[in-house]
This record gives C-alpha cells, sequence and structure tokens, in this order.
C-alpha cells in the first residue's frame, strides 16, 4: 500500500459493507476521497442513527458559546415542570451519565403494540417524552456512572431548543440555522420525507424511520459528502465560517470525564480512545435500515466516515471495519493532495 493514493486504502471498507449500497469519505491533511458503490452517490442521503447525537452536542457547544445556556445548567431550568432528587445537568446528558435509562419508560411497550418491526418510535411524541421524564426514575445519581441512553439524547435536543427560546419541537430548524446551514451541509437535516437511501434489515427494505418524540437522539440524515465536511470542520475549527461556530468545533473535542477500566475518555458525545500517535474521536449509529460511522485524529488531522444502507449485525463487521480502516488510514505514508470520486 505504500505510495497508493487516498482511495485505495478505502477500497477494502467499501467492499466490506453488506448493504445494497454503501459510501466511504475521508480527509487525511489536504487529501480527500469519497467513494461510492451500488445506487449511491457521494450526496445520496442514510439515515445516521445515534450518530445523530454528535450534531446535537456540537448544537450545545455553540449555544454555551453564545450564553444562551451552559453546560452546568440544569435540565429543568428548561422545562415547564421541576425535577425530584439532585440536579440534573446538560453535561450530564451530553456524557451519558444522567442515570436516564437507555429508552423512556413506556416506549417499547407502545412500539410492540404498534410498529416494533416497522418503524418503533414513530408512535412517540414530544409530549410523551416529557411525561415519560416526570415518571423516570433515575438508575443512579447523575455524574456517578457511564450509561448509554437515547432517552438522554433526545432530550438534550428538545431542552436545547427551549433554551434557544423556541418549542422542543425546534431542534431540526435550531440545528439547520446553527450548524447545518453555516457548514453548507445541503444534505443534512431531520426530514424524513426528502429524498433517501432505503434501508433494509435482514435483506428487506424499511420505510423511512420516523421518530417525533426523540429526533435529537438519532433522526438525522447526512451524506458522506457532508460528513467529509464536519469531519475538516472538526479537524481544522478555524476553517468555520464564525467564532462561535469555531469554539463550538473545538469544545465538542474537549475530554470531560474519564470512563472507568477502558482507559477511554468521554467528550461532548464523542468517544475519545488514547492512542501513542494521539487521541482518535469516535461515534456510530444504526438504525433498521442503515448504519454509520465516523471518526477523526485531530493530531494527524485524518477523519472518516462510513454509511451503508443495511442495518448494523451482531458485533457490527462494519463499524469494526471503519474504525480499523481509520487507524491504518493515520499509520499509511502520506500523499500529495489527491481528490478521488468512484
Amino acid at each position: 500500500m505504500t505510495g497508493a493514493p487516498l482511495a485505495t486504502h478505502l477500497r477494502p471498507l467499501l467492499a466490506s459493507a453488506r448493504g445494497p449500497g454503501a459510501a466511504v469519505a475521508a480527509v487525511r491533511g489536504e487529501e480527500r476521497a469519497v467513494l461510492c458503490s451500488g445506487p449511491v452517490e457521494e450526496s445520496t442521503r442514510f439515515e445516521t442513527g445515534s450518530l445523530t447525537k454528535t450534531f446535537t452536542a456540537l448544537l450545545l457547544a455553540e449555544l454555551t458559546a453564545r450564553g444562551e445556556a451552559g453546560y452546568g445548567d440544569r435540565v429543568d431550568r428548561y422545562l415547564p415542570f421541576r425535577l425530584p432528587g439532585p440536579p440534573l445537568t446538560l453535561l450530564h446528558l451530553a456524557t451519558h451519565t444522567s442515570g436516564l435509562p437507555r429508552l423512556p419508560p413506556g416506549l417499547l411497550a407502545r412500539a410492540l403494540r404498534s410498529g416494533w418491526l416497522s418503524n418503533p418510535y414513530a408512535g412517540f411524541s414530544e409530549d410523551d417524552l416529557l411525561a415519560s421524564l416526570r415518571r423516570t426514575r433515575l438508575r443512579h445519581r447523575p455524574g456517578t456512572r457511564v450509561l448509554y441512553s437515547n432517552f438522554g439524547g433526545g432530550l438534550l435536543g428538545h431542552v436545547l431548543a427551549r433554551a434557544a427560546g423556541g418549542t422542543g419541537g425546534d431542534y431540526p430548524a435550531l440545528l439547520a440555522e446553527r450548524v447545518t446551514g453555516p457548514l453548507g451541509l445541503a444534505d443534512t437535516d431531520c426530514d424524513a420525507g426528502r429524498p433517501q437511501a432505503t434501508g433494509h434489515w435482514h435483506g428487506r427494505p424499511r420505510p423511512a424511520l420516523l421518530m417525533p418524540g426523540l429526533v435529537a437522539a438519532g433522526a438525522v440524515r447526512s451524506s458522506a459528502r457532508d460528513l467529509l465536511r464536519v469531519l475538516a470542520a472538526l479537524l481544522d475549527p478555524e476553517t468555520a465560517p464564525d467564532p462561535v461556530l469555531r469554539t463550538a468545533l473545538a469544545e465538542v473535542q474537549r475530554p470531560r470525564l474519564s470512563v472507568p477500566r477502558t482507559g477511554s475518555r468521554l467528550c461532548l458525545v464523542w468517544n475519545l480512545r488514547p492512542r501513542p500517535g494521539g487521541a482518535l474521536l469516535h461515534h456510530s449509529g444504526g438504525t433498521r435500515g442503515f448504519t454509520a460511522f465516523a471518526g477523526f485524529l485531530p493530531g494527524s488531522g485524518t477523519g472518516l466516515a462510513a454509511l451503508t444502507n443495511t442495518a448494523p449485525t451482531p458485533l457490527a463487521p462494519f463499524i469494526q471495519s471503519a474504525y480499523g480502516a481509520l487507524c491504518g488510514l493515520d499509520a499509511a505514508p502520506r500523499e500529495k493532495v489527491w481528490t478521488a470520486r468512484v
């Protein structure tokens, strides 16, 4: 692989995707590459699942940089009711230390009745989110343990929309105004009605994901070219169009806590793994029809995004392959500026 251009390093990852279509994108210094397979182009929109939470984290950092919210703010400062017990903060939600369960109480029972095999979140609204929060008992005191929570991610987006002066349902518009618009992400939003790739689960086509009550946890769609732009901005925040967004892009990368017994750290949503050559930040996502991964190494200016329109399988081999490809790309010899679209 010595002397091979950037795209050569990505082709094995593209071939490892088991879905009908896939797209991988990478940045390494001044190099850029986007490769696609199947009925996919670099602008094709994929559901990103929990990769959505990285956009929510960027929105949190943006509001904080503006002074409209604070990491230490109590969640119920922006809610129509007070939460009992110890303070639950925005930072707790963004680091999965809130104590909230993975899913809101009642969501699974409702999904089993209405659409577990098709659209399990479709019947869960913003009102349901708040009703569930009222009756939720925290699993642990906020800030004392890491417990991954889609509930917390969805609640964070709801609260941020309220902090910016809107309603909980204004998250998509706020994301467009503060993040995706300024970064020029034409393919990235929460709109299930716009054209997107068809997802597949066990080889069968799936309907577009609907998440009205947990939008900020998993409803963002994006493309390979947009995720490449996001990675480039994270690697060089000074390229962002305004100082507030530059601050936010840097803030999401700052470690907030160490994960016991793993050596890993948590930033704002992003997972951080220390490596000899510098930190690697990564996150992944999956829906009933799609798998997504994004990761980057700020020290070497290397980033990679991978998308496929099939649901994750046990042990998530595509995500593992994407992580390995990112590590390999970081270690591979550097090339002159070169762009590929296959």
